[in-house]
C-alpha cells in the first residue's frame, strides 16, 4: 500500500471509533494483510462468520475469490476477479490470473459464475486493482459480464 494511504486510513479508522477486521478477499492478498492488521490492532479472517453485521461475504464459485457485500453503502468489495478498466468501468481479470485455479476455470465460465452478482443493488465497486466505480456500480458489472 503506498505511504500517502496509511495516514488518511488511520485517521477515519480512529474516528469510526470501531474494532477493524481484515477480510482476505483471495489469496495473493495476504503480502498486504499483516500490515493493516500491525497498524491498527486488526484482527484478520477469512471466516464469513467472523464478518460485522451489514457485510456479507459472496464466494465466487470456483474462482478462488470472495467478495465482500455491504449492504449500507452498497458496495462491492472484489479481491482479483473483477478490475478497473481505466475508462471508469470494470473488466474481469486476465485469463492468465485463472491459470493456477483447480479444477481450472475459462474467463467465459468466470463470468458466468459473477452474474449473480448482479442481483445485488450494487452502486459501488470498490476495486482492488485500478480505479473504483462510485456510481451505478450494477451496470459497470453487466457490461464487464457480457461475452467478448
Amino acid at each position: 500500500m503506498p505511504d500517502e494511504i496509511w495516514g488518511p486510513l488511520g485517521a477515519r479508522i480512529e474516528a469510526h471509533g470501531r474494532p477493524v477486521v481484515v477480510y482476505t478477499t483471495i489469496r495473493w492478498h495476504r503480502r498486504s494483510r499483516d500490515e493493516v492488521v500491525r497498524r491498527f490492532g486488526a484482527t484478520a479472517t477469512r471466516r464469513a462468520a467472523d464478518l460485522p453485521a451489514g457485510v456479507e461475504a459472496i464466494r465466487i464459485r470456483n474462482a478462488g475469490e470472495t467478495m465482500l457485500w455491504l449492504s449500507g453503502p452498497r458496495a462491492l468489495v472484489p479481491g482479483d476477479r473483477l478490475l478497473g478498466d481505466d475508462r471508469g468501468g470494470l473488466r474481469p481479470c486476465p485469463p492468465g490470473w485463472l491459470r493456477y485455479l483447480q479444477p481450472g476455470l475459462t474467463a467465459d465460465e468466470l463470468r458466468e459464475a459473477m452474474r449473480s452478482l448482479l442481483d445485488l443493488p450494487i452502486e459501488l465497486v470498490l476495486v482492488s486493482h485500478g480505479e473504483p466505480v462510485l456510481e451505478n456500480g450494477q451496470a459497470a458489472i453487466e457490461r464487464a459480464l457480457r461475452p467478448v
